[in-house]
């Protein structure tokens, strides 16, 4: 128990060491596209689409005084997924759709009118499926070892983020404690989230080959930019807790000592393009959790991406490794191409992936698997996006009587 003590404080004081670097760059949110602060920036920033009349004027004006006059923000979504396949599946369905509302935000009651704000971070939601199987389930209901649209489940109203987030040195580095979603701040670039790029978790969050806590776990996550380009991010969390009931699971962060954790170095090139522009490594560590038979495990990630052109062109190469863990592919590597067309309105995105099941996980002797998928995301308004989408699954390692399957999608999200 001492040992592990240690090595929980010691990875503690590692986190608060990287949050108060001394930095010389520009202030920027940490994270990915899906933190609820990048959100709400993103969708707040989307000024061309098909149709450009914004009826809803009003309720944005309204919430940019609010932010302005009380540092309070807002944003609601409402998204919803289909998947049809080529065969049926072991339910004997070869359809799945699920939908998720979304309501988050910020309330900056530290510093406000300063870089060094602290602020109160929410995000709750209700995931519901409109079909027997989910869309999340979908992906193993056709025998393939990986998820599919893993947010859009039928796990019904669950926290996803309730935490404190405190910036430092002039807003150029940040410390989270509270309820938190790894993957908001874990192995980012500008194209993983579910709701508006690809949708396979092969090309999102650790290309499917790391370890993911679930949403809503209690822990503490920091960066810091350590000069103009270089920086350094990092967290430990409850590796296990239930979203739908997080607060019951607060003390085990205390007490169990099942954790995972994360530190990840990276370039970019400026702290304001940091998903955009990013080359990271990432390293990673799982306890294991004995009532749950579930091993430990570590691993490592890595990203490249770039974009190109004024942001026209966004090429990418993403993969992983894992030893045990408990994770979907013991290795993966994946290629892409993300291009913003019509000034940024649409995006198309291409990218493919390679990956070997995790023996530990699945068993041996499984077939390696091919993902491809394309998308294009069309701006119908400011505030509404729809996204069809083909996917080309090879060698789905769980399913012995098909070689290969097409499964076709669309998604809509409507953002207000």
């Amino acid at each position: 128990m001492v040992e592990m003590n240690t090595v929980k404080y010691s990875r503690f004081f590692l986190l608060i060491a990287c949050a108060v670097l001394p930095t010389v760059s520009s202030a920027k949110n940490f994270g990915g596209p899906d933190a609820v602060e990048n959100t709400i920036e993103e969708d707040a920033r989307i000024t061309g689409a098909v149709i450009k009349e914004r009826i809803t004027q009003p309720w944005f004006d309204w919430k940019a005084k609010m932010q302005e006059d009380h540092g309070f923000s807002i944003g609601i979504d409402y998204s919803a997924v289909g998947l049809f396949s080529s065969e049926k599946g072991a339910s004997g369905d070869d359809n799945a759709s699920s939908g998720m509302v979304r309501l988050f935000g910020s309330w900056d009651l530290v510093g406000r009118g300063t870089k060094n704000t602290g602020a109160l971070v929410y995000k709750v939601e209700h995931r519901h499926s409109y079909t027997d199987v989910s869309v999340k389930d979908f992906g193993f209901d056709q025998g393939y070892v990986g998820l599919i649209e893993p947010p859009f489940s039928d796990q019904g109203t669950r926290w996803t983020n309730l935490y404190w987030r405190q910036r430092l040195n002039e807003g150029r580095a940040t410390i989270t404690a509270g309820l938190l979603d790894a993957t908001d701040y874990l192995n980012v670039y500008a194209l993983a989230s579910p709701w508006t790029g690809f949708m396979n978790f092969a090309f999102s969050t650790g290309s499917a080959s790391m370890f993911i806590p679930n949403d809503a776990t209690t822990g503490i996550a920091g960066g810091a930019m350590l000069n103009d380009n270089l920086f350094l991010i990092g967290g430990i969390v409850n590796a296990w807790t239930d979203s739908t009931d997080p607060f019951e699971t607060v003390g085990d962060f205390f007490s169990e000592n099942e954790y995972f954790s994360s530190i990840e170095l990276g370039w970019t090139r400026s702290q304001g393009r940091i998903y955009q522009d990013n080359m990271h490594l990432t390293l990673w560590h799982v306890d294991e959790n004995i009532p749950a038979e579930t091993p430990g495990g570590w691993g490592v990630a890595f990203n490249y991406s770039r974009s190109l052109d004024e942001d026209r062109w966004m090429p990418f190469i993403r993969g992983g490794y894992a030893d045990e863990g408990g994770t979907l592919l013991q290795k993966s590597l994946s290629l892409g191409l993300g291009y913003n067309a019509f000034g940024g309105r649409d995006q198309l995105g291409v990218a493919i992936n390679w990956g070997e099941p995790n023996e530990d996980s699945f068993g041996p002797d499984l077939d390696n698997q091919f993902v491809f998928e394309t998308y294009y995301r069309w701006q119908l308004t400011e505030q509404f996006a729809i996204t069809p989408d083909i996917q080309y699954l090879r060698n789905p390692a769980l399913n012995p009587e098909h070689d290969s399957l097409w499964v076709f999608g669309l998604r809509g999200r409507l953002a207000l």
